[in-house]
């Protein structure tokens, strides 16, 4: 698996996965009508952010975008999103990227990174990103309607460099 930046002919293959995960309503608090467009234009970071894609060959495994969590004075934080394909779960993709996000952050001098909307139920995520040195710092509940477990918390996670 190689980790690049995105290039625009990347989308073809990065939108499945955004409207995957988008349509499910299980990880990611976006409008599920979401359409193609104005997810490239949310999704797509402008620099000095970054977005990347996971590579198996020609195949995109995965997606990130990161960049400055808020502006002015907290533009000293950075934060990051992730989505990997159905078939590619469970097989470090995630892992991956967000090891990659985490030294982008870094080289860009960022003090830490901070994670804004993490579904509890979404365990995979919540423990990877422990893994990797973040904790929760707090947790809105009742904040994301997940489609079968009704209203359950958002974690704000983060970690310090």
């Amino acid at each position: 698996m190689q980790i690049r930046e995105f290039a625009a002919q990347d989308w073809d293959q990065v939108w499945p996965i955004v409207e995957e995960v988008v349509r499910a309503q299980e990880t990611f608090p976006y409008d599920p009508a979401l359409t193609a467009d104005a997810a490239y234009c949310m999704w797509v970071e402008a620099p000095p952010g970054r977005t990347a894609v996971a590579m198996d060959g020609e195949r995109v495994l995965g997606t990130a975008k990161m960049g400055t969590n808020r502006p002015g004075p907290g533009s000293h934080v950075a934060t990051a999103s992730f989505m990997v394909a159905a078939d590619a779960r469970g097989r470090g993709v995630g892992t991956a990227l967000c090891q990659d996000a985490l030294a982008w952050a870094r080289r860009q001098g960022y003090a830490g990174m901070q994670f804004n909307a993490v579904v509890e139920t979404n365990r995979s995520a919540v423990d990877l990103y422990r893994r990797e040195g973040f904790r929760v710092v707090g947790t809105v509940p009742g904040a994301f309607r997940h489609p079968t477990l009704g209203r359950v918390g958002l974690h704000v996670m983060y970690q310090e460099f």
